[in-house]
C-alpha cells in the first residue's frame, strides 16, 4: 500500500514525492547508465534524460509493475537509444570519409574515451576491451549481459524489466556468454602474436 501512497503523491506532482523519488533511486539509475555506457558524463546525462522521462510520463504508469522495474526499463531504454544514435553518428562519419567529406568523429566516444569513474587507472584498458566486445553483442545480449553482470540484477528482476520469459533470459545469457568468450579470445590472441 506505500508504494500505490508514494505512486499517487508523485502522480498528483508533490515535489516531496520527486524529492524522495530521487534520493531513492538517483544513485541506482546511474549505476544502471554507467553500466550500459561506460563513461561518467554520458551515464550522469542519461539519468537526467530518465528522471525526466519518469516526471513527464508518471501519470502514464499504469501499475502493471513494480515503480522500481518500471524506472529500470526506462533507464534501460534511454541507454540504448543513447548507443543506438552513437553508432548512428560513427556510421555517418565513416560514410562521409568514405564519400571524402569528412567530418570529425564525436570525441565523446566511451569507447576511444573509456572513462568508467569505479575502474581503476590500471584496469582502464583491460575493461576498455571488455566494454567494447559487450558492446558488439546484438542487443538483446548486451541487455541482458549488462543487467546480470555488470548491474547485478537477478534473472526475476531482468524478466520484469525486459518482459521476457526465463528461458528466454537464460538462453539469451548463454548466447551472450559465448559469443564474449569468442570475442575475447580472438582479441587476447591477436594482441599477443
Amino acid at each position: 500500500m506505500e508504494e500505490q501512497n508514494f505512486i499517487k503523491l508523485l502522480k498528483e506532482g508533490k515535489q516531496s514525492a520527486f524529492n524522495r523519488l530521487l534520493d531513492d533511486y538517483q544513485q541506482k539509475v546511474f549505476s544502471t547508465c554507467i553500466s550500459f555506457v561506460p563513461n561518467k558524463e554520458d551515464a550522469e546525462d542519461i539519468a537526467q534524460e530518465v528522471f525526466l522521462e519518469i516526471f513527464k510520463s508518471i501519470s502514464k504508469f499504469k501499475g502493471d509493475s513494480k515503480l522500481s522495474t518500471w524506472i529500470y526499463r526506462i533507464a534501460t531504454n534511454k541507454c540504448l537509444e543513447f548507443i543506438r544514435k552513437k553508432n548512428t553518428k560513427k556510421r555517418f562519419a565513416f560514410m562521409q570519409s568514405m564519400l571524402g567529406n569528412e567530418i570529425a568523429l564525436d570525441k565523446t566516444s566511451y569507447f576511444t574515451e573509456f572513462n568508467h569513474p569505479g575502474i581503476v587507472l590500471e584496469n582502464k584498458e583491460k575493461s576498455a576491451i571488455i566494454f567494447k566486445a559487450i558492446n558488439s553483442l546484438s542487443e538483446n545480449q548486451r541487455v541482458i549481459f549488462t543487467l546480470a553482470k555488470i548491474d547485478g540484477k537477478s534473472y526475476q528482476e531482468i524478466i520484469e524489466i525486459t518482459g521476457k520469459s526465463l528461458s528466454s533470459v537464460e538462453s539469451i545469457m548463454f548466447r551472450a556468454k559465448k559469443s564474449l568468450k569468442e570475442k575475447l579470445e580472438i582479441f587476447y590472441k591477436n594482441d599477443s602474436s
